[in-house]
């Protein structure tokens, strides 16, 4: 399939998946009608790339739905000057749109091989404000902290508490938060009284491990 065909797909999945249900920060719709989905997936899979539902990445890993990631993400409100880290690197999609919209990603993953091929596929794409770690990532990123937004792309049980101390003071985390197979998707936002928390949706992720 050449690229235009897969620019007509991505116009597509932001006018049928995204707008109608909310996605509305034109920052953010205008990212995922740029970002090759496609790249991020096996080549066996890239005709479903822009379809409304997760797809596989192996490990028994997955790439979120379409809409999961912009509804995370714009719940961010990211403006561009933040630093911002991402729990569960993943295919690397999230971290590519996470990048557009913030100075710099830093991003953790739990498995080397998930790693090693996000990061090919972004240098390949010539991000450069992009940080990468391999490890536990229920203890942040200390030396990197604070972060004006964190995005957890794995289930827990609770928040870790690691994660709201690199909050900074006026963050925002989305994190699933629960058992499975449905979590519910939390929108924490720091503040002076302490921690606000606004229910998103309901969602299902694989699970975060802690080491």
């Amino acid at each position: 399939m050449d690229e235009q065909k897969y620019r007509e797909r991505r116009e597509r999945m932001v006018k049928t998946q995204l707008i109608p249900r909310g996605i509305k920060d034109p920052r953010v719709l205008d990212v995922f009608a740029k970002v090759p989905r496609h790249l991020f997936v096996d080549p066996v899979q890239r005709h479903m790339a822009y379809s409304d539902h997760p797809l596989p990445i192996g490990l028994e890993q997955t790439i979120s739905q379409p809409y999961i990631v912009a509804l995370m993400t714009q719940s961010l409100a990211l403006k561009g000057n933040e630093n911002v880290l991402e729990i569960g690197t993943g295919s690397g999609y999230q971290t590519a749109i996470l990048a557009e919209l913030a100075r710099h990603v830093y991003t953790i993953e739990r498995l080397p091989q998930l790693s090693e091929k996000a990061q090919n596929i972004l240098q390949e794409l010539q991000y450069k404000n992009i940080s990468f770690k391999v490890g536990d990532g229920t203890g942040g990123w200390p030396e990197k902290a604070p972060f004006e937004a964190i995005l957890v792309a794995a289930a827990s049980e609770s928040v870790p508490p690691a994660l709201i101390e690199q909050l900074s003071p006026g963050g925002r985390m989305v994190i699933p938060v629960g058992d499975s197979p449905v979590q519910d998707l939390l929108l924490l936002i720091k503040n002076q009284q302490g921690i606000e928390e606004q229910n998103l949706c309901g969602c299902r992720f694989v699970p975060l491990i802690h080491e």
